[in-house]
């Protein structure tokens, strides 16, 4: 069985929310939270860089000052010792770095940024389209039991083909949209749902 996490905001803080707080550019707090087409969200993020003048290095000076969420690494290390784990994010390895140190290098499958040698992103790159979602359909053809964790809009495919899915944390307006996940609110609760929904998968109910 494998347990498939999103990254920001279930296990770190939201990247573009500390770098919005940092330069004062309050559209930059927008996330998949707020804006459910990636491609959308990332346009718009790019063109503020633009506009701004923001490098790759005004980023990751904002991500060496993150750590990751209060509890976050031991729930991690618990987490690896009850599953196999695989970090899926639609972070991107340039960011991803200093944050997965910090969380004793889980396995993390992500996306790339297009960077010019004077430090400017100018485009992004997904390893697939919708790719959260094809990782856990691709574990599952592997013969694996999975079950996905998110908070975003953009983790709603992988919660779905999952065969069991959890929202940690999630705002209002995705909990009302997708009633059908467990809630969870801290790491106790995602712990103990973790445990329940791995008993009924291993054990389900006789019809």
């Amino acid at each position: 069985m494998i347990a498939c996490l999103d990254l920001e905001g279930v296990l770190v803080p939201e990247v573009w929310i500390a770098f919005a707080e940092k330069t004062g550019i309050e559209k930059l707090r927008l996330t998949t939270r707020d804006i459910p087409d990636y491609d959308e969200l990332m346009r718009g993020r790019l063109k503020i860089l633009e506009e701004n003048h923001l490098k790759l290095a005004n980023i990751q000076e904002v991500i060496g000052g993150i750590a990751p969420l209060p509890g976050a690494v031991e729930f991690l290390q618990w987490l690896q010792s009850e599953f196999q784990v695989i970090i899926l994010s639609d972070t991107f390895y340039e960011f991803a770095g200093p944050l997965m140190t910090q969380l004793g290098n889980p396995t993390l499958f992500c996306n790339t940024l297009v960077v010019e040698n004077s430090g400017k992103i100018t485009d992004y790159r997904l390893r697939i389209t919708d790719g959260k979602t094809k990782a856990v359909r691709a574990l599952k053809n592997l013969n694996f039991q999975v079950i996905a964790a998110g908070d975003s809009y953009n983790d709603m495919g992988m919660l779905k083909e999952a065969h069991a899915g959890i929202l940690y944390c999630p705002p209002d307006n995705v909990i009302k949209e997708f009633p059908q996940f467990k809630v969870t609110r801290n790491y106790d609760e995602f712990k103990e749902a973790l445990i329940v929904t791995r008993e009924a998968l291993l054990n389900p109910s006789n019809p």
